[in-house]
């Protein structure tokens, strides 16, 4: 038979695998970490399917990526057990490019970390089978329950499938929701540090995959990170089977009321930090589905009970004409850009505004893309703060005028720390994309491949914009609420299940489903605030109603 690999045809004899075909490529299937058929990701291991057309992948693919990641974290918890056999290693959460681990009963110190990076350099060197088996749900609990595994027993009860996929290396058995590399050879670019009570796994360099990705200290991250932990230690709730038993056993209510008022402390304590700044401007940022709009709602009335009058100034209003912005190298417009604003007269009348004067606030078109010829006055009162929302608020070259005395800067995440157990994390960015998959759907009727479709681009924006001025922020707020994910799978699960094979954006769908297979949908909605950040994208929100 035939087949295309790469766009290479392929004659095959009927029993090769995937990697079995690399050495018939031009370049050799240099790189190659796994393999992508109709949507599907398959390992190199696969026996190689007839008539198929695929591609392999690579980590400069974000499938690539992903099975690389996996791949080294095992190899990581192969050194763990080996070195501290029947220790607790938990993979907390990204950590730029690498990952967070935490081992809770080992007292984390450089000379542990060289060890742990030394055993992973002769795993790795040994170019070890990462093996594939599939065993009944029932061998898995067995498995699970035999090793003291139990946060993987109780997640399986609430899985719905009668099998299980484990990988092993060198006799360690795990679960992985995920395509791993063949062999421990081919992950062979990482670093290992100690970073605060854990250890940084460092991944790849996104730009150079040849060398470890250079490490950079993210102190207000990690505070933040290490909040969002102290939250799950007061509800209760450490990975998916804890919300799960809630959801069955009829707790989810009062999980939600409790949730939510922590949330509500922490807006107000940043009201209290803004007054207490003695900052006149406020300013928001952070990557799409973080909840901005809302936030910046709630943070204002905080800011009414102490007596201030918030108001707030639209970026939008000075865009410059769409025909005067600079192209890229191809001759596209990236309209995220912060020379699309006419950001000088922004300056003015903001330092003009501070001083108690009126401006002149122009008017942007967005259908013609340009500038209205009429303007409006704006005004604000001695000590009146005013707010900016936007994807260039941390960025200083937005305020460069304004005294920093006067500036205080919030950045906004869904920093998601619900996982589905120890070593299988629920990825904020797959969070934030169920969130804008939702609200896209229910109220700008954009069907879910169309938001896939520009989530590429809008994760490449985040990069270049939002994510390099983070820790110019004053305060960080974790917009993820871990009751969540239960209620968005009513809306999103049906849809992803009805995304085919034929669709380009198929694997990033399955993946999705994937991890809500293991969560259980909740109807509980009418317990949701109508002030929730969630309300942002389920419907509801109070601040999108008109007044009666």
């Amino acid at each position: 038979m035939y087949l295309k690999l790469n766009g290479v045809e392929i004659k095959c004899g009927g029993e090769e695998r995937w990697a079995d075909l690399l050495a018939k490529l031009p370049d050799g299937g240099a790189g190659a970490l796994g393999v992508s058929v109709r949507g599907r990701t398959q390992s190199l291991n696969d026996k190689v399917e007839e008539y198929a057309f695929a591609r392999t992948l690579t980590y400069a693919d974000e499938e690539g990526k992903r099975i690389y990641e996996r791949s080294l974290q095992f190899i990581f918890l192969t050194a763990a057990h080996r070195l501290y056999p029947g220790e607790r290693v938990r993979i907390r959460h990204s950590f730029v490019q690498g990952l967070y681990i935490d081992l809770p009963n080992v007292n984390v110190k450089p000379q542990i970390v060289a060890r742990l990076k030394e055993e992973m350099r002769r795993i790795v060197a040994a170019d070890l089978p990462i093996q594939r088996f599939t065993v009944s749900t029932g061998d898995a609990q067995d498995y699970f329950a035999r090793t003291g595994q139990t946060d993987r027993l109780r997640i399986l009860g609430y899985r719905k499938f009668g099998h299980f996929t484990l990988y092993r290396i060198d006799g360690l058995e795990d679960y992985f929701y995920g395509e791993m590399a063949p062999r421990t050879g081919l992950i062979d670019v990482f670093d290992l540090r100690a970073y605060g009570e854990g250890i940084i796994l460092q991944m790849p360099d996104a730009n150079d995959p040849t060398k470890p990705a250079r490490f950079v200290d993210l102190p207000h991250l990690i505070h933040t990170y290490s909040e969002a932990a102290n939250w799950h230690a007061i509800l209760n709730c450490e990975n998916a089977a804890d919300l799960n038993d809630m959801i069955v056993n009829r707790r989810l209510r009062e999980f939600i009321r409790v949730n939510e008022a922590l949330q509500e402390r922490r807006i107000e304590q940043i009201a209290d930090q803004f007054i207490a700044s003695g900052a006149r401007l406020l300013l928001i940022a952070g990557p799409s589905s973080s909840g901005k709009t809302t936030f910046s709602h709630r943070l204002s009335i905080a800011l009414r009970v102490h007596g201030l009058r918030p108001v707030k100034v639209s970026l939008d209003d000075y865009y410059l004409d769409r025909d005067s912005i600079p192209r890229e190298p191809d001759g596209s417009v990236d309209l995220e850009r912060i020379e699309t604003l006419d950001v000088e007269l922004l300056c003015d009348h903001l330092l003009r505004l501070l001083r108690g004067e009126a401006v002149e606030v122009p008017e942007f078109d967005f259908k013609s893309g340009k500038r209205l010829p009429h303007t409006h006055t704006f005004r604000v009162e001695p000590a009146q703060p005013i707010i900016i929302e936007g994807i260039h608020g941390l960025n200083d070259r937005l305020t460069a005028s304004i005294p920093d005395s006067l500036k205080f800067k919030v950045y906004i995440s869904p920093l998601t720390m619900l996982n589905l157990d120890d070593h299988n994390r629920i990825r904020t960015t797959d969070a934030r994309l169920l969130r804008r998959i939702v609200r896209d759907n229910l109220f700008r009727g954009t069907a879910p491949e169309e938001t896939m479709a520009m989530w590429a681009s809008v994760r490449r924006g985040e990069e270049k914009y939002i994510f390099p001025f983070q820790e110019k922020a004053d305060v960080m707020f974790n917009s993820a609420l871990t009751y969540e994910l239960p209620i968005m799978k009513k809306y999103a699960y049906p849809q992803l299940l009805s995304i085919t094979e034929d669709s380009p954006h198929y694997t990033m769908a399955r993946r999705l489903v994937k991890f809500l297979n293991y969560i259980q949908t909740a109807d509980v909605e009418d317990e949701i605030p109508v002030n929730s950040i969630l309300r942002e994208f389920i419907g509801g929100c109070c601040f999108y109603k008109a007044e009666d």
